[in-house]
């Protein structure tokens, strides 16, 4: 199980984007990385093709899963723990609230 989900709202912890935020748009697992919207913008050049026009365009670049926490409840970034429920299920818990993180 992974501490960082598709979906998940998360906090840059350092670089150029640090204390922005967004929302996780895709995991790599094999390379440690997330995309993350509106965070670390790059941009591209794009060759002309059926579906879309040449130009310059803007896209997030994927970025280091050590760099971004999960945002807790109140916005600010927490580390994620593991634990058993009574039911036998595994879920991820916030370290700084204590809360279950739904997934």
């Amino acid at each position: 199980m992974q501490k960082i989900r598709k979906g998940d709202k998360v906090v840059v912890l350092t670089g150029k984007d640090k204390g922005r935020s967004g929302e996780v748009i895709q995991v790599l697992p094999k390379e440690d990385r997330a995309v993350v919207r509106g965070v670390n913008m790059v941009k591209r050049h794009q060759r002309q093709t059926q579906a879309q026009e040449a130009g310059i365009i803007n896209k997030e670049a994927s970025i280091h899963l050590s760099n971004l926490g999960v945002a807790d409840k109140d916005g600010k970034p927490t580390r994620v723990g593991f634990k058993v429920l009574e039911d036998g299920k595994k879920v991820r818990v916030a370290k700084r609230s204590g809360e279950v993180i739904d997934g």
